[in-house]
């Protein structure tokens, strides 16, 4: 039986591959480029954020004639935020949509769910805020067609590490993440491992669930132990809570974070408990680099708001590949793959970047700090 199914499956992807192939990418009167998002369900904010910086940038392009002669057309799918949609949503863009790249999804598990969908069809996959470490290599094999323009887990956590050594002073912590997605665990090894290395001591290592709302229980244990800072991984409604309640329970220890603290529904949440809060992102508007202001001008104008990190994310990576299919001199997947694995010193929003060997990038990482729930910009640190 299990042979049988395992026969199946290869056959399968033969035939997806080969769906996938026929007609070419490079056809048209306009280049398709999909876009597979968390726009509704649990992480729908972030979906959202990465889609309109990326609507931001496709706007600016086709206004300036866009790619090749021709103009980008977005096909723009919902996974609502489930992992097995989104893997269904790749396979329609990859076969049925016959798009040259897909961008997205936001989060790591999705993106994994799509990776065995690109290498069986040959379509790029780039992500611009998935983090997980095996995203672009799993169990050391490289995902030939998987990129990611936003640092790795194991790269935030250090940081961090680093930064609540050298920059706060801290020598002892607590580390608290969420059970249910490996981007919160992978953090959280990340940063022990930095901070012990430089000598400090974890004191303490619980875990919770997104789905709770009520970290009374898990809080209460914490109060009465000796530590400098909280290191809290997770997504923006959990730990909004889990800040919001530290607070009220007289905790006023500084909470470290990542990127996923980026969302304006966590300031939203907590309120005026975002005080002494810490996190690494890939970007800050506080930034007064000419990029970065001339973004944050051309959102507002469209948008009339600030964008955030994910905004910012989504921009560079709608950018990013359309240099990669200019470079490539054609919208052909496997040329676009190549433009992609070549890039150097690609000038982003974010930070300037040059994709490794393992289709990661190689830029620095910002710390922002909440104070009296606003985002402000503390500092910028270079990769090591």
């Amino acid at each position: 039986m299990k042979r049988a199914v395992a026969l199946g499956l290869a056959g399968a992807l033969a035939l997806t591959s080969l769906a996938g192939c026929q007609g070419g990418a490079d056809s048209g009167d306009t280049i398709k480029i999909g876009l597979n998002y968390e726009l509704s369900g649990d992480v729908g904010q972030y979906g959202q954020s990465c889609v309109q910086g990326i609507e931001l940038a496709f706007e600016e392009i086709n206004a300036a004639g866009g790619v090749l002669g021709k103009q980008i057309e977005a096909i723009k799918v919902d996974n609502t935020s489930k992992n097995d949609e989104a893997m269904n949503v790749a396979t329609r863009l990859a076969t049925k949509d016959n798009v040259s790249v897909i961008l997205g999804p936001a989060t790591s598990g999705a993106v994994k769910a799509t990776t065995a969908i690109a290498t069986a069809n040959g379509v790029p996959v780039i992500t611009c805020s998935a983090t997980a470490d095996d995203i672009t290599v799993q169990n050391g094999n490289l995902n030939p067609y998987t990129y990611r323009i936003c640092y790795n887990d194991t790269f935030q956590g250090t940081m961090m590490g680093n930064f609540a050594t050298k920059d706060l002073g801290v020598t002892k912590a607590v580390i608290l993440t969420d059970t249910s997605n490996d981007y919160s665990a992978g953090l959280g090894n990340a940063f022990k491992e930095s901070f012990e290395s430089q000598g400090g001591t974890i004191v303490a290592e619980e875990t919770y669930s997104m789905k709770d709302t009520d970290f009374n229980p898990i809080l209460t244990k914490l109060k009465d132990l000796e530590f400098d800072a909280i290191y809290l991984t997770g997504y923006y409604e959990a730990v909004a809570l889990i800040i919001k309640q530290a607070r009220e329970m007289g905790i006023d220890q500084p909470f470290l974070g990542a990127d996923g603290y980026d969302a304006p529904k966590l300031p939203e949440i907590a309120g005026d408990a975002l005080n002494n809060v810490f996190f690494t992102n890939h970007y800050s508007s506080g930034d007064t680099s000419p990029e970065v202001q001339a973004f944050i001008e051309s959102f507002r104008a469209k948008y009339g708001e600030d964008p955030d990190g994910f905004n910012a994310l989504g921009y560079d990576m709608a950018k990013f590949v359309a240099d990669a299919i200019t470079r490539a001199g054609s919208a052909d997947r496997e040329k676009i793959n190549q433009a992609l694995a070549d890039t150097v010193d690609f000038e982003a929003v974010t930070g300037k970047f040059s994709m490794d060997e393992n289709h990661n990038p190689v830029k620095a990482t910002v710390i922002i700090e909440y104070k009296d729930g606003q985002q402000t910009f503390r500092t910028k640190l270079a990769a090591e």
